[in-house]
């Protein structure tokens, strides 16, 4: 069912973003999700630990997680049509893998997780209450003591991505934001270049659940 005329529906904007371009003229794609990586390695993330990539969309990071031996990887994404094109690009291997076809702030799951990592989807939710809706399901769904990988684009990032609004971070923006639910490991800004060589600037911060 479409939204009313003047209302925003988030799912029928990414299906469209992803009906529009492939994976490698995205603004987010990245051969190499290194940072997201490293910090894995970073913090001893053993192979068995339950990793949830929330908006992964058609991403590499799953392909790269299975490469590495993570053996217990899920994805959640709004866009069923990125879901699909990450699973046929997996092949067989995509039934090593849990698919999820949901709003990341509604999205409830008996699942506990090791590791919650997003790229670039906190930044989307400019409404307080979304806002507060998807760190109730990180409080909800990541076990005590678990890694939060969360990636913004940091003040001197882009005000727009993908034709919509975005809430900029600073560290310490992020720190008050998180602060009653994680404990900071680490926060560092660092440059993405898009496809299309523009450079964006992202806050990445690694925390732990109280």
């Amino acid at each position: 069912m479409g939204s009313a005329p003047g209302t925003f529906n988030p799912k029928e904007h990414w299906e469209a973003v992803y009906q529009r371009k492939q994976l490698t003229e995205v603004s987010w794609y990245q051969a190499v999700p290194q940072v997201s990586l490293d910090l894995l390695k970073a913090n001893d993330v053993p192979k068995d630990a339950a990793i949830i990539d929330v908006g992964g969309g058609d991403s590499l990071l799953v392909d790269h997680l299975l490469e590495s031996g993570y053996t217990n990887v899920s994805v959640l994404d709004i866009s069923g049509g990125a879901l699909l094109r990450a699973q046929e690009r997996l092949g067989d291997r995509a039934r090593a893998v849990h698919w999820f076809e949901a709003d990341a702030t509604h999205h409830r799951s008996d699942a506990l997780y090791d590791v919650w990592h997003d790229r670039a989807v906190f930044h989307f939710l400019t409404e307080e209450a979304d806002a507060e809706r998807y760190l109730q399901r990180i409080s909800e769904q990541l076990r005590p003591g678990g890694l939060l990988i969360l990636g913004t684009f940091s003040t001197n990032g882009p005000e727009k991505c993908s034709g919509i609004a975005v809430k900029r971070y600073s560290e310490a923006e992020m720190l008050e934001r998180l602060r009653q639910l994680c404990d900071k490991v680490k926060c560092f800004t660092i440059d993405h270049t898009t496809p299309s060589g523009a450079v964006q600037n992202f806050l990445f911060c690694a925390f732990r659940k109280k």
